[in-house]
């Protein structure tokens, strides 16, 4: 059941320590995204209001996103991860700060800053994987990469529900988040008591750094990712209210669930090596996907018999399915489409996919928010995502088939 784990024996320590880094930033981000609403609400801030403040943290990746992805073209990275794994915890605790004394303009810019400190560790990490491992341990350290996100979440959850048992009112949510931003630092000295060997080929420090950005095969890279992203901004966010309007099963309840489904992410992230190594990208990643479809459509169709206790039963089946089937695509979706894009494009491609999924997440919201008062029930929303998801599917096909096609011509540089 664990044998995958010698396909990351291999990853090397400078990248290693870089995705425990990340790691640290994502124990923050996981705790802020399930508790930060809580202080707000408890602080007095409305629902509109916490809605409004949450969007100017996707606001800040989505300005900063692609002049970065310009501006590290061909540099040196790692001063970079320094940056971010300082700045999002700081901006962390300016934040909880902010929201206390109830002053607008800087809980604005707090989370302005705080969104934008991501994008220095979420935008360099994949060309910095790909850049200085060697070419048969790239999924896996994207892999590795991506799970961050999981295993963030599952410590989060546990941690926070033992800090509530202890004592509810010591641990409150204002507590817990600087608790949480106190440990995001523990991160630095993964960095700090590393030495940074990293590898830049000659040509990219000089003619390539130059050489016009190749736009055709960008756009052709990331159609699918916007299609993707858009139908996840659909979703995604409000399949918690799902479960609790349509299943009538609360917080308590769904935290569960969650708990599970980021085990299984995580154990499906750590899966896709050998996958990738078994079956590749033209099986895996269409199989994969097409199946997170089709349990997202077995989910949106409870509602149609939501009066039966079985339909329960089967929503969570179906969540517990999508989730690990859906997250599992992630990694090789990303490094096809890196190594799709060349070298050269790499950075600029990431910073697009970053701004992407923040900006696809903000304008996502209103267009759910416009259906919901139209009188649109949850099963209209999702299957119109299951809808995106299954053209987003046929689009990764196409990139494939053309990625093998450039591979056989020798186009593909990895």
């Amino acid at each position: 059941m664990f044998s995958f784990l010698k396909d990351f024996k291999n990853i090397e320590k400078q990248v290693l320590n870089v995705v425990i880094a990340e790691f640290f930033i994502q124990l923050v981000n996981a705790t802020f995204m399930n508790i930060l609403p809580l202080y707000m609400s408890r602080e007095g801030y409305s629902n509109e209001e916490i809605a409004l403040y949450i969007t100017f943290r996707f606001l800040g990746v989505f300005i900063l996103a692609v002049p970065f992805g310009f501006f590290i073209k061909g540099k040196k990275l790692a001063k970079f991860f320094y940056i971010s794994s300082f700045c999002v915890p700081f901006f962390g605790l300016a934040i909880v700060f902010a929201i206390g004394l109830k002053i607008k303009w800087l809980i604005i810019t707090t989370l302005l800053l705080w969104g934008a400190s991501f994008t220095f560790m979420q935008i360099p990490i994949s060309p910095f994987i790909l850049r200085n491992s060697a070419k048969s341990n790239h999924t896996a350290g994207i892999a590795l990469s991506y799970s961050t996100w999981s295993f963030a979440g599952i410590l989060s959850g546990i941690l926070i529900a033992v800090l509530d048992f202890i004592n509810p009112e010591t641990f409150n949510e204002r507590n817990i988040l600087i608790i949480f931003s106190v440990m995001a630092f523990g991160g630095l000295p993964f960095l700090f008591f590393t030495k940074f060997k990293e590898h830049i080929e000659e040509k990219t420090k000089t003619e390539k750094v130059n050489a016009p950005t190749d736009w055709s095969l960008i756009i052709k890279g990331l159609v699918p990712t916007l299609i993707i992203a858009t139908g996840a901004g659909l979703t995604i966010p409000f399949i918690s209210l799902f479960f609790e309007k349509v299943h009538h099963l609360d917080k308590g309840g769904f935290s569960i669930i969650s708990s599970v489904a980021a085990v299984l992410v995580a154990w499906g992230a750590m899966l896709v090596p050998r996958i990738k190594n078994e079956i590749g990208y033209k099986i895996a990643i269409p199989t994969t996907q097409s199946l997170a479809v089709i349990s997202l459509v077995a989910l949106a169709t409870t509602q149609f018999y939501s009066q039966y206790t079985a339909a329960l039963y089967i929503a969570i089946a179906c969540y517990l399915l999508r989730q690990p089937l859906m997250n599992m695509a992630g990694p090789m979706t990303s490094e096809l489409v890196l190594n799709y894009v060349g070298k050269n494009n790499r950075e600029i491609t990431s910073a697009l996919t970053a701004a992407i999924w923040s900006g696809s997440w903000v304008i996502s919201g209103f267009m759910v928010k416009i259906m919901f008062a139209q009188g649109y029930a949850f099963v209209n929303v999702f299957l119109i995502t299951s809808a995106l998801y299954a053209f987003g599917v046929l689009t990764y096909y196409g990139l494939i088939l053309d990625y093998n096609k450039r591979e056989k011509k020798g186009l593909i540089d990895t």
